[in-house]
């Protein structure tokens, strides 16, 4: 069953490579939606797919960025099979 999360991640997320490098782990786990900064300084990530595959994201995207989160909020919901594929978008 295919699920949606909207996470904003909150603190020195910006520049420091996260959206490319969350782009890159959606797309190898074939997962569809965006990632952006946003102008508050907070990166925005929704994504769909898989239930486990989401979790791993998550999961991924804090190993990788641990040191720079400061807060993340994940909002979990259905999904609407809106996307045909991952990509970066800009405020």
């Amino acid at each position: 069953m295919k699920k949606r999360i909207h996470a904003c991640y909150i603190g020195r997320v910006q520049g420091v490579g996260f959206r490319f490098t969350a782009e890159a782990m959606a797309v190898d786990l074939g997962l569809g939606g965006w990632v952006k900064n946003m102008p508050g300084g907070q990166v925005e990530l929704v994504c769909e797919g898989k239930e486990e595959d989401l979790h791993k994201i998550l999961d991924k995207v804090d190993g990788q960025f641990s040191g720079y989160i400061r807060q993340k909020n994940v909002n979990w919901m259905p999904a609407t099979g809106e996307f045909s594929g991952f990509e970066i978008r800009f405020f």
